[in-house]
């Protein structure tokens, strides 16, 4: 939970994200906003082995000061809907279920998640998934071989980015959907990896903020350090 973010105005769409920076980064990382509410923003983290803001929510982070960038959604729901179909992984659940708490249309959920069911987190018609492995995902075969309802709707899904690319073939190619009738998003990316940084920012922010430089030489530092690479 974030507090103090004077000026923050939500745009009220159920998906929206923010690009959260934390002490000692240079790189942002993106989350949803889960709920905005009497000052008072919630972002849910998924804690990995590794990664940015994974490392800070492991430590007494609680008073720390972080940069949060104007929220952006892309949920639109088509005026002649009359259903919901969401589909996502763990990343995508915040949004899944503030998608959910935002409409009175029937809403049907599927969420692959290896933690089993999160009881409390998310009402209504869901189904609990598994993933095939950890670090994959079945979400393309599921949706290949979903019975769609009746009417018109709208499908909402959120996950790996090669799966999301091979539903986005499917809804255009097989099923013919009009691009108003779907959002398909990439959250992260499996082929990428998850890869350990060479170099610890966070001692040469601290370092830099110390001696009062500005964050460009501080990033100068950085990039000095790690022989010219970008940041990570």
């Amino acid at each position: 939970m974030l507090t103090g973010l004077d000026g923050f105005a939500s745009t009220g769409v159920p998906d929206e994200w923010v690009a959260l920076t934390v002490p000692g980064q240079f790189q942002t990382r993106y989350y949803t906003v889960r709920s905005w509410r009497d000052g008072e923003l919630v972002l849910d983290i998924v804690v990995h082995d590794e990664g940015l803001v994974t490392e800070w929510t492991q430590t007494d982070c609680v008073g720390d000061v972080v940069g949060i960038s104007a929220p952006k959604g892309s949920f639109e729901l088509p005026p002649a809907a009359s259903w919901v179909l969401l589909v996502g992984d763990l990343t995508a659940l915040p949004a899944i279920a503030r998608i959910s708490e935002s409409t009175a249309l029937p809403v049907t959920a599927f969420v692959e998640t290896s933690d089993g069911p999160i009881d409390g987190y998310l009402d209504g018609d869901v189904t609990w998934l598994e993933p095939p492995t950890p670090e994959e995902s079945g979400l393309a075969e599921l949706v290949s071989g979903l019975t769609w309802p009746a009417g018109d709707g709208y499908f909402w899904m959120a996950g790996e980015s090669a799966q999301m690319r091979a539903i986005r073939r499917h809804l255009r190619h097989d099923l013919g959907m009009a691009s108003s009738a779907y959002d398909v998003m990439g959250y992260w990316s499996g082929t990428r990896g998850r890869q350990a940084r060479t170099v610890d920012p966070r001692p040469i922010y601290e370092a830099g903020r110390a001696a009062g430089k500005s964050d460009d030489e501080i990033w100068a530092d950085y990039d000095a350090v790690r022989g010219g690479g970008l940041g990570g």
